[in-house]
This record gives structure tokens, sequence and C-alpha cells, in this order.
């Protein structure tokens, strides 16, 4: 499948400090990715830049061939990006915000899928509710709706599975594999949950000191995968003490 997302050289500064050192990455349709990383490695920045949140230092962002400073409103056509729970509109109902989110994206009414999605992780009966009156979970269901809304061609996730029960961490998962291998959909995913970056994606890379020191393949993942005496933690450990990671 074609690329749906490149990052050329990225680079992003705070004052004197370098945050990202260049980072160069592709994705392509129907791949799901995992982003891994300590905390401090960087992922939050690279994502923000992403997704036209903060301007890089240098370099550039395309999505869907659209860099994402010069052309703004036609890269986020192409994006689907997990709103931070915390700034989700409190006096809004769970509703009312993803009929903003709709009307943004050029539909008339909440997608049938975003509305089975809300049934599958058991938001729906909040859907009336004030956000404001959400729990973290509620918060964090209603902000991965809102991402997922529309099945554009690049989902950009980060750490979604913090606050979900299990089962709705479960149903998500396998709905971004879905998404995914069925639909062609490309799937970054920022997340510290290793087990899920060894079980259902089909790449990961990892990010330290603000550049990607090692990638692992969908070869690579499966013969983890395969081996009892492996993974992906173990990998992760490894590649971080090397001081001369492959490239």
């Amino acid at each position: 499948m074609s690329v749906i997302l490149e990052l050329d050289g990225l680079q992003h500064r705070y004052d004197e400090h370098a945050v990202l050192n260049g980072i160069d990455l592709r994705l392509r349709g129907g791949e799901f990715v995992a982003l891994i990383g300590p905390n401090g490695s960087g992922k939050t920045t690279l994502l923000h830049c992403l997704a036209g949140i903060q301007r890089p230092s240098a370099g550039r962002v395309l999505i869907g061939g659209h860099d994402i400073v010069r052309e703004p409103l036609a890269a986020r056509r192409q994006l689907g990006f997990a709103v931070d729970p915390a700034r989700l509109p409190p006096l809004l109902s769970g509703r009312e915000c993803l009929r903003l989110f709709a009307g943004a994206r050029g539909a008339g009414e909440i997608p049938a899928a975003t509305l089975a999605l809300a049934e599958t992780l058991g938001c729906t009966a909040m859907l009336d509710r004030r956000i404001g009156q959400y729990s973290l979970g509620t918060r964090q269901k209603l902000a991965i709706l809102l991402g997922l809304l529309g099945e554009p061609p690049l989902l950009v996730l980060d750490e979604p599975l913090n606050g979900l029960d299990p089962l709705s961490a479960y149903a998500l998962k396998h709905h971004l594999q879905r998404l995914a291998a069925e639909r062609g959909v490309a799937v970054l995913l920022a997340t510290h949950s290793l087990d899920v970056a060894e079980r259902f994606i089909n790449r990961a890379v990892l990010l330290m000191d603000g550049r990607l020191r090692r990638e692992w393949a969908s070869d690579e993942l499966d013969a983890i995968r395969a081996d009892p005496s492996r993974s992906l933690e173990q990998s992760m450990v490894e590649a971080l003490a090397d001081p001369e990671p492959p490239r």
C-alpha cells in the first residue's frame, strides 16, 4: 500500500533543549506500528508535531502527501488524532462533541461505525451526559471515539489504553488491528504497554533521546512471539543498553 505518513529529518527544541533529533519514519496503509520508549524520550512531542499541535524546529511532516505546516487542513483531513481527555469540553455532552467533530469532518451525522464502537466500549449510556460528569475512563473512551471518527487513513494515538477497563482495552486493541488489516488504515500507537506492542502490531520503533534507536519489523516480532524465552521488553532493554544500536 502507499505511504500515508512521512517524517523527514524532524527536529524539535524547547529553548536550548533538543527533544527530537532528526526523525525519519514512513508508515504505509495497513501498518499497525507501536512507538515505544522510556519516559522523556520525546514520544508525545513527536506525536504533537505530527498532528500540527506543535511546529517542528526543522524537518517536515507529510500526511497523505500534504505538508502539515504548509497545508494543515488537507493534511488533517487524512489524520485521526485522539484528543487529550483533560481538554474535552466539560459542559457539552459526549453526543454533542461527536456531532461537532462529525461536522468538522464533513459528515452530516455521527457515523454508524462510531456509535457501534461506543457500544463496544460500553459508553453509549454516557453519551447524553455532560462530559464534566465523566470518569477518567469514560473521557478516554470519548477521546478515542473522536480520534477514530470517520476512520481516516492515519490514526495516531498516545497511550489510549490508560484508564480503560480490561474489556474495553481488549476491544480497542482488536478494533485497531481490524482497521489496519481490513480497511488499510495506518495506525501509530505510542504506548508503554509492551505486551500490546508485542502481540497486536506488525512493526515497532524505539525512540530514545530524541532519536529512533531501533526498529523491529514484522518478521522479527514473529520470531519473538514464537520463542517463549524472548520478549519485546527484553529486546528493548538490550537496545537501550547498546551504545551503537543497529540502524
